[in-house]
């Protein structure tokens, strides 16, 4: 499928290092739209959506945003710290979005399986459905995204 004009300004935003070091498409060489649309093929049948996701990764970070630094317990199966930076991050897609510089860590208790993410990939999640691409700082992996914060 052809992309649109739109479509290749805002990969040329997300593959740049202007706004985050590596850029958000890490080397995934695949359109944003195939990103996408894998990521959420991995989401069906997990009876969650990136809507549910983002606001249990954002439930995870406001309980652990109060203990800034240090690891608190979220539930019986999992423990989650939060460390922050001065700044923001800018959301690349075209419409308003600042989002602090906050990375949220969650760890199973019973096998240390960890995740890393960050504010603005909450709204990616939300807003956009985007997981970042493959071999990005940030990216997500969906199904171990589900498994750890579930």
């Amino acid at each position: 499928m052809k992309e649109s004009p739109q479509n290749k300004k805002l990969e040329e935003m997300l593959r740049s290092s202007k706004l985050v070091a590596g850029g958000f498409l890490g080397e995934d060489t695949r359109s944003i739209s195939e990103i996408i649309d894998n990521d959420i093929s991995d989401i069906t049948g997990s009876g969650y959506t990136t809507e549910q996701i983002a606001e249990r990764m954002r439930e995870i970070t406001n309980k652990a945003v109060l203990f800034l630094g240090n690891w608190i317990e979220i539930d019986k199966k999992r423990l989650a710290k939060v460390e922050e930076a001065k700044g923001s991050l800018v959301c690349p897609w075209p419409h308003p979005g600042r989002f602090a510089k906050r990375v949220t860590t969650v760890k199973l208790i019973e096998t240390g399986n960890t995740i890393i993410y960050t504010d603005l990939n909450i709204h990616f999640i939300e807003t956009h459905s985007f997981f970042e691409g493959r071999g990005a700082t940030f990216r997500l992996e969906p199904k171990k995204l589900i498994k750890i914060i579930f």
